[in-house]
């Protein structure tokens, strides 16, 4: 299929995003290609390089012979089965398991620790988890926390033992046949927890309709899905909802394979060398992973990969990565933008309209969004102010899970608020300018951190950056800079000067940092998203130190 073809249907001003009554996540993803024709779904390289492929026809048998496992031990409807599992052909088998047999599905990240765990598993009250030999390790400090959890399946040959039993040993005398759930687009499918950038995460409850929701603003991000020869890679874990929803469910949709790959940490010459073998054609990249790729590349030969389209999100790209990615593969990236609880709503698409300058894209066609106060009351064009998902839509959580107070407090009036600010020009393209809690005050002026960390990543010597707000007497807050530097390059005052005298003669004067700290790493989540609250309070020690 062309580009024009499979984006011919959101050039109409008409376009409707259409969800009936009744879906099943798994039933569009897997069943309606396990047709015996044995349509390649998931190629999965192991750490040590092994590669193995699994058909959709394989998948279905598989995910029936779990969920009929899991309903001879109790599973019922709206239980949750927790997955702490990396990128493998498990962890898809589990999510489709659930989907079909109505439960809901909680993925983990496999890297967590007994903490992040344990506060998750408690707060969803989860019946049942799939993990592998790590996580089976982690879990044996947490089952006396977790009352609720009656069984751990293992995806490895583990010693029997109370609670605890091996998946593939539990399917292997189930039937290959299990009727799907026909369950409502509203039913709950899935609750995916915030990365808790500010304060604990959140518990995400979305319905099975949120795959439907995705579909235009994936579609757009790779400039028309299907194309011929098309496949799916994303270093994002598909614990998070870039890994997942953004990638993973959407190619299946499609009948799309994707590549399945583990990086323990990521490694820039390890992703190229992967994308290479593999011929991977369409990517998610987080902005950071971006960044180490851009490095990366400095240090090697131009590796020559088949890729046609490259999405982005969940950070402020910046124009530089943009020119980087233009020059060096001939792709424009395709910015997009939302959250957890309203993902895929915002995006960029070189093959539908131009990009411009400092925007993040324009609306996705069937969500409707507004820059709007913070009583939920539009603001006039070019009026920076939150930017606000109209409801309903496909796309939208249910609610916070146990937390009734933090679902109204999202809503005014007829919008979800993002709290994120911004504006939307005469064009359609919305601008993105932070987090409501990332804005700097400074000297009177509102300052986004986003231009700031672009200009920053103009020099040289810089390889990432960081801007934010330390308080201030005179001035409230004043701009402060986190840097790390390239290989080959020292922190110096000289060098934070010409540092400043960027911001300063590209930006504004209001806009430079006022402070310049050099630093061998940015706190980062593990969806790649830099932890301003930690800068702050690094900021805040620095400032004390001083005085």
């Amino acid at each position: 299929m062309s580009e024009n073809d499979a984006l011919a249907h959101y050039r109409s001003e008409h376009y409707t995003l259409s969800v009936p009554d009744r879906f099943n996540i798994a039933q569009d993803v897997c069943t309606k290609w396990a047709d015996g024709s044995q349509r390649l779904a998931l190629i999965e390289e192991s750490a040590a390089g092994q590669v193995r492929r699994f058909s959709f026809d394989q998948l279905e048998v598989w995910s029936n012979q779990l969920a009929n496992a899991l309903t001879q031990v109790g599973l019922q409807p709206l239980d949750r089965v927790a997955v702490l599992l990396p990128q493998c052909v498990e962890t898809a088998i589990v999510h489709l398991a659930a989907y079909k047999s109505g439960a809901t599905a909680v993925p983990l990240f496999s890297l967590f620790g007994p903490e992040s765990l344990d506060y998750r598993l408690q707060d969803c009250g989860a019946r049942f988890l799939v993990t592998d030999a790590a996580g089976l390790a982690k879990m044996k400090e947490l089952r006396a926390h977790l009352p609720a959890l009656e069984l751990i399946l293992c995806i490895e040959n583990v010693a029997a033992e109370a609670g605890t039993s091996s998946m593939w040993a539990a399917m292997e005398a189930q039937h290959t046949d299990y009727r799907a759930a026909a369950v409502e687009a509203e039913h709950p499918a899935l609750l995916i927890y915030t990365s808790g950038t500010t304060g604990k995460p959140k518990g995400v409850l979305h319905a099975h309709r949120v795959l439907l929701g995705h579909l235009p603003g994936v579609e757009l991000s790779h400039n028309g899905l299907p194309h011929a020869n098309d496949l799916f890679w994303t270093p994002a874990d598909w614990a998070w909802i870039g890994g997942l929803l953004d990638v993973l469910l959407p190619a299946w949709h499609h009948g799309i394979p994707v590549l399945a790959h583990r990086f323990r940490k990521f490694d820039a010459a390890a992703a190229f060398g992967l994308m290479a073998r593999h011929r991977v054609r369409n990517v998610f990249m987080p902005p950071t992973a971006l960044k180490q790729l851009r490095e990366g590349l400095a240090a090697s030969a131009s590796p020559k990969l088949a890729l046609r389209s490259i999405a982005s999100g969940g950070e402020t790209l910046g124009e530089e990565l943009v020119a980087w990615s233009r020059e060096t593969f001939g792709i424009e990236i395709n910015e997009f933008y939302g959250q957890t609880e309203c993902n895929m709503v915002v995006s960029s698409c070189a093959a539908l309209f131009p990009r411009a300058a400092g925007a993040i894209g324009k609306p996705v066609p069937g969500h409707v969004l507004a820059v709007v106060d913070a009583s939920g009351t539009p603001l006039p064009t070019g009026t920076t102010g939150q930017i606000a998902i109209a409801k309903p839509d496909a796309v939208m959580f249910l609610r916070y899970w146990n937390q009734p107070e933090a679902t109204a407090a999202k809503f005014a009036a007829d919008f979800l608020l993002t709290g994120d600010t911004g504006f939307q020009d005469p064009q359609g393209y919305i601008h993105f300018v932070g987090r409501a809690d990332d804005l700097i005050t400074s000297g009177g002026y509102r300052i986004g951190p986003g231009p700031i960390e672009d200009c920053l990543l103009k020099h040289p010597c810089v390889a990432f950056a960081a801007a934010i707000g330390v308080p201030d007497a005179a001035r409230t807050e004043k701009v402060t800079a986190f840097v790390v530097l390239r290989p080959g390059f020292q922190p110096s005052d000289t060098l934070a000067a010409e540092l400043q005298d960027l911001v300063r003669q590209r930006l504004s004067a209001h806009e430079y940092p006022r402070t310049v700290h050099f630093v061998d790493t940015l706190p980062m989540t593990a969806t790649g998203k830099i932890i301003r609250k930690a800068l702050r309070q690094q900021g805040l020690a620095a400032a004390h130190r001083v005085g």
